[in-house]
């Protein structure tokens, strides 16, 4: 009995896969033929589109070449990828702004807006192709839109993006004359209605300070204030304070006494001054409200000069008790740390720190060299003598 198995046919033989058999070159003549009837056709029909198509003219040189001005570019239209099919995932597509489309992707703002990420509400990807290089290390109020310190409400005092130097001058030159009602925003005075116009209170004049009137409600002129410097004079809120003895609520309160406020002049991050009327803070000082009469303001100034010194000199004693004391101790704790020697007796002598050696005598040894001896320490050194 053979023991040998059956084995599986050669694939080529399997049923269905039979060998094929090489091509006749009859078959191949017909194939020929087909493929050159069918370029024929491809050609004639490209002929007829060409021709229904009109053409413009070329207008050609006697070389053959056409000239610069007969060539026209192709349109934008013809070249563009924008009429590229649209796909669940393609981001082309025409979806509103800022919705999702099938494929859950959301299109950007048209506006160009960077807007922050949705579960990342305090991360925002910046576009850095389209900011400005400030070569600061630094992003600009524009490109940063969403920075709340940037756009910030400020004092309106940095000029605008879109002024130029010399408007923002004519407009900061504009705003102080209207602010101190001077120049083409001074009142006008009228000639006809001289009963109802306001008068210098110490002249009678008409040509006032607006801003005074304004501001302290003082209708008076320029000649007149320079002529009473000891009613119309401006005193900062320190002077008022110490020279007057008035407390802050009294100054800051605008219906009892009325401020104008100027920048400072000592530094410009500082804050205003504020500048008081000297006849209107005279007049509240010396009122019933406040101190009656001068005698009364004097009297009470002195009376706080001799407070002020007798607190200061209070103040030095109980320094010079502190240092006596202190000065004490350290002499009881020396003395215990010395064994209860360390004051000495009467007659003692009283070094400053630093030992000085007293000499004695020079005596001869047995070698017949000189010595030295200290006194206090005993130190000895050998003197030569030549």
């Amino acid at each position: 009995m053979s023991t040998s198995r059956p084995k599986t046919p050669p694939p080529g033989l399997a049923q269905g896969n039979l060998a094929r058999s090489p091509l006749t070159p009859e078959q191949i003549r017909k194939i020929e033929t087909s493929r050159l009837k069918a370029k024929a056709l491809r050609e004639q029909h490209e002929e007829a589109a060409r021709k229904a198509k009109p053409t413009p003219s070329l207008n050609r040189t006697p070389s053959g070449f056409s000239t610069t001005s007969s060539i026209q570019k192709r349109p934008h239209s013809s070249i563009s990828t924008s009429n590229t099919p649209s796909t669940l995932r393609d981001g082309r597509s025409a979806t509103p702004a800022g919705a999702a489309n099938d494929g859950g992707f959301k299109r950007p703002r048209a506006d160009g807006d960077i807007q922050a990420a949705q579960k990342f509400t305090k991360y925002v990807e910046y576009d850095f192709s389209k900011m400005v290089d400030t070569k600061g290390g630094f992003l600009t109020a524009e490109d940063d839109p969403h920075n709340k310190a940037l756009h910030a409400p400020g004092n309106g005092e940095e000029k605008p993006a879109h002024m130029t130097l010399a408007e923002w001058e004519r407009h900061q030159l504009l705003r102080k004359l209207r602010e101190q009602k001077s120049g083409p925003f001074e009142p006008v005075l009228s000639v006809l209605k001289k009963e109802e116009s306001k008068k210098c209170r110490e002249c009678g004049g008409l040509e006032i300070d607006w801003k005074w009137d304004e501001v302290f409600g003082c209708v008076v002129c320029e000649r007149c204030k320079e002529k009473y410097p000891d009613k119309y004079s401006l005193l900062t809120k320190t002077e008022a304070r110490e020279d007057y003895l008035l407390t802050d609520p009294e100054l800051k309160d605008t219906d009892l006494l009325p401020h104008l406020s100027r920048p400072n002049p000592h530094k410009a991050s500082f804050h205003n001054m504020m500048l008081y009327l000297r006849y209107q803070v005279e007049a509240f000082a010396f009122s019933p409200q406040k101190w009656s009469s001068p005698e009364n303001l004097d009297a009470e100034f002195a009376r706080r000069e001799v407070e002020k010194r007798r607190r200061k000199d209070d103040k030095f004693q109980k320094g010079l008790k502190d240092l006596k004391k202190r000065t004490r101790f350290e002499a009881h704790r020396r003395n215990i740390a010395a064994g209860g020697k360390a004051g000495g007796e009467f007659g003692d002598k009283i070094g400053t720190g630093k030992h000085r050696h007293e000499w004695g005598r020079t005596v001869e040894n047995e070698e017949g060299v000189g010595i030295k001896t200290c006194i206090e320490c005993g130190m000895e050194v050998e003197e030569l003598e030549f």
